[in-house]
């Protein structure tokens, strides 16, 4: 070996030690947090922001060539972006949401009602469909969440099943209209980097979604938690149902989940009046249910500033590189863009920015080995949304578990649907299906 190749050499392990320090933050979180709740059986031994604040902090300190003031600026830059400010407003409104509407009865009312229009074993697959339905329709899983975690979780108290198995539900329902509904940020950048139709994206995407959804609603119908007969209170009057169905109905019509939000108070707020309920009380539901909000908040802003610190480090940056020096073979070139997308999103815990992370080396990738731009949106799409279910500091399961009142970890045994989406699409690498697409 001649000089320039043992320089190079060095120059390689110095730039993998490096990546692999910018990364480091999140695999310590993992370790904290998800491995140490596997272990002890117990989701609840590890608080996620006790992780999340010691891996923050190793990203400060591990983050090179800047002054400790610059290395806070960059953390708390990430941290104040205004898409996470714009989340935090979601977290208060929909914390003051559920609160009222618990106040008034409307969760009671609402859920006596679903549970006796519907017969006890098919309440499980009933709401995983109709969370599918309002996803694919509003293009939202977190619009989802927001309209039906209070609902299932209702539902689970009261017919005394587990709260994570109907949590994971709802979540499972909502990332299949993220990944196939045609107004969703995720749908639009996939075909946009891809530079490939909705529509023929939504086909050959539907061939890895609606399998996996199907094969989820026949699991939740063999073995969903039977609701068998519950006894609610008579006294609560239908009325009291109008918060819910202003909110679904409004978050179905595509309406911003922000101002979706607002109605429900409003609504909330005015048949709390007309059954009793002093303006005084329901102001001190709203703060009791904003102030709840606020662990998921310091959450939302710990990972977010994290996240932030490694990108700024090299760290994705590092990932790309490293899982596209060796690609060979048209199921390579598709396993390894579905790698891309799933450890660029694992560290940024937002499915759309990895699409868009990725979206350009996936199009390259694509053209060299003669994938179609329509399957590879569908890979990217599909792959980044199984892995955004899953992880306990997407946003969307610390909203869910937040509303819900458990740990963000304990709905991952019951997420059938990203489970079931994995293997669809793994097959689809496997055996390059669709045919046409190949």
């Amino acid at each position: 070996m001649d000089n320039k190749s043992i320089i190079d050499s060095g120059y390689d392990r110095i730039r993998s030690a490096a990546g692999w320090l910018a990364l480091s933050p999140v695999i310590l979180f993992l370790i904290l947090y998800v491995a140490v709740s596997l272990i002890l059986d117990d989701f609840y031994s590890m608080p996620v922001s006790v992780a999340l604040l010691i891996s923050s902090a190793w990203a400060v300190i591990t983050m090179r060539g800047r002054p400790l003031a610059k290395r806070i600026e960059v953390f708390s830059r990430a941290a104040g972006h205004a898409n996470i400010l714009y989340m935090i407003w979601i977290f208060i409104l929909a914390g003051a949401f559920a609160s009222m509407a618990g106040e008034i009865g409307s969760v009671e009312a609402t859920v006596s009602i679903a549970l006796r229009s519907v017969p006890s074993g098919l309440v499980v697959p009933m709401l995983f469909l109709t969370a599918c339905f309002i996803s694919l329709s509003i293009g939202t899983s977190v619009g989802t969440v927001v309209a039906l975690t209070p609902l299932a979780s209702g539902i689970a108290s009261a017919a005394g099943a587990p709260v994570p198995f109907y949590v994971a539900v709802i979540l499972g329902g909502a990332f299949f209209g993220d990944n196939l509904s045609f107004i969703s940020d995720t749908t639009i950048a996939a075909t946009r980097s891809q530079e490939c139709g909705m529509a023929d994206k939504f086909k050959a995407n539907i061939w890895l979604a609606l399998p996996a959804a199907l094969i989820t609603t026949a699991i939740y119908m063999l073995t969903g938690p039977d609701t068998g007969a519950v006894s609610l209170p008579q006294e609560k009057e239908w009325t009291l149902v109008i918060s819910y169905l202003v909110v679904i109905g409004t978050a179905i019509a595509g309406i911003n989940v922000t101002i979706v939000l607002s109605l429900g108070i409003l609504a909330t707020l005015a048949l709390g009046a007309l059954h009793g309920h002093t303006p005084l009380s329901l102001a001190g539901a709203a703060g009791s249910g904003i102030a709840g909000m606020g662990g998921l908040i310091i959450i939302t802003l710990l990972a977010a500033g994290m996240l932030g610190v490694i990108k700024s480090s090299g760290g994705i940056r590092f990932l790309i590189q490293s899982l596209t020096s060796r690609v060979s073979g048209k199921r390579g070139a598709q396993t390894v863009i579905t790698l891309l997308v799933a450890a660029v999103n694992l560290c940024t815990a937002n499915n759309t920015v990895a699409i868009i992370t990725v979206g350009g080396i996936s199009r390259d990738i694509s053209q060299r080995f003669g994938i179609d731009p329509r399957k590879t949106a569908s890979l990217l799409d599909s792959t980044s949304c199984i892995v955004q279910c899953m992880i306990p500091y997407g946003a969307q399961t610390l909203l869910a578990t937040s509303l819900a009142g458990i740990s963000p970890a304990a709905p991952f045994p019951y997420l059938y649907y990203p489970w079931a989406l994995a293997v669809m699409t793994a097959l689809s690498i496997i055996f390059l299906f669709p045919k046409r697409l190949n």
